[in-house]
């Protein structure tokens, strides 16, 4: 099958991306707020919720790739090793940095739509500190200080992988893997009868499905098994050169490196650039069609540091362990890579750690 045209690929990549706005602004859709729901009040509903959308984009792109439409080994997250100090430190640093800059990079741009300028700083901030950790200052560090503490699998760095090594049958592994893990994650997440809300299961399947569409449209629709111009297979309208599906980091720096090179022809728009925007008009549309826009700003000198030092810690931390709680949590898990699992364990680590120290220095000052 031929692919189709990068313009599609991009219009129907900013479409899911603004659904997915529009998922989580009805439904309140947010890892941090699951996190802190709990570690707060000990309420699991939007942790639940968040686990269903995990679960429902495991089992889509797995039968995806038990069909044979799309190769997740073709993706970032798959390779044939496993970065675990990078994963382990830039997922910890995101985590830790998304609670104090009041959300992740999704939930950053969700704000956005919705008038907060406190996030709009947070967005720059994390952008330039995403940038530097790409190409930068930051990178060198990362490249010669994270980067080479690498365990090599060269079996493959995946839960089926594992599963082949450990003696199943190939096929049989990949069904266990998919089937087993995402099925485990629905289950529990719709095992409560309270849990079944409107709400709760729109963020949670809504969520899992769109990851499972961006797969689908990224490594399917856009691929070319011979581009024309270098007689090789590609990705259409990606940064990486391999399929993606949603994360909101790296392509934040992209897309400032977009806007600032704007008569550069050579920059042209992507898919990570396209799902940017498509969160943002989708959030600025919810908030004007429910009256909810309204403008916020920073409330004193406290606040406005730890927004910067959260902002810089989700840019650093987000490239370093290569995605963010989309990127990783939702994306990067539904291939059940092992650096995804790492990465999201370290992010979670972080935003409990976070959580305790606010709350260590609240009692502080009491």
């Amino acid at each position: 099958m031929n692919a189709l045209s990068p313009d599609l690929i991009l219009g129907l990549s900013f479409a899911l991306a603004f659904i997915f706005a529009l998922i989580g602004q009805k439904t309140h859709f947010c890892t941090m707020g699951a996190v802190a729901d709990i570690v707060n009040m000990g309420d699991w509903s939007r942790m639940r919720m968040w686990l269903l959308a995990i679960g429902v984009a495991i089992l889509g792109a797995g039968s995806l790739e038990l069909a044979g439409l799309i190769d997740l080994n073709k993706s970032l997250y798959r390779s044939g090793s496993l970065p675990w100090l990078s994963f382990s430190l830039g997922g910890f640093c995101f985590g830790f940095g998304m609670v104090l800059a009041s959300g992740c990079g999704s939930k950053t741009l969700l704000r956005i739509g919705g008038g907060n300028l406190k996030s709009l700083v947070v967005l720059l901030v994390l952008g330039l500190t995403a940038y530097m950790t790409m190409r930068g200052l930051f990178g060198v560090w990362r490249v010669n200080l994270l980067d080479p503490w690498s365990i090599p699998l060269p079996q493959g760095a995946d839960l089926t992988s594992l599963l082949r090594q450990a003696g199943v049958d190939g096929s049989l592994a990949r069904g266990l893997a998919v089937y087993g893990c995402g099925g485990v994650l629905v289950a529990w997440s719709l095992a409560r009868r309270d849990f079944w809300t409107i709400d709760n299961l729109v963020g949670g399947l809504g969520s899992g499905l769109v990851i499972v569409a961006a797969w689908y449209v990224s490594g399917h629709l856009g691929y070319v098994a011979e581009h024309p111009e270098t007689l090789q297979e590609a990705f259409l309208a990606t940064n990486s050169g391999r399929m993606e599906a949603l994360t909101f980091v790296g392509p934040v720096a992209y897309t400032l490196e977009w806007l600032m090179l704007w008569s550069d022809s050579s920059r042209v728009l992507t898919v990570g650039i396209t799902t940017v925007l498509g969160l943002l008009a989708g959030s600025l549309l919810w908030s004007l069609a429910t009256r909810s826009f309204r403008w916020e700003g920073f409330g004193g000198v406290e606040d406005t540091a730890n927004h910067l030092i959260g902002a810089a810690l989700m840019g650093f931390g987000g490239v370093t362990a290569l995605g963010c709680t989309i990127g990783q949590g939702l994306s990067g898990v539904s291939t059940l890579a092992l650096g995804s699992f790492l990465a999201l364990a370290a992010i979670i680590a972080g935003a409990v750690a976070a959580l305790k120290f606010q709350y260590w220095r609240i009692m502080r000052e009491a």
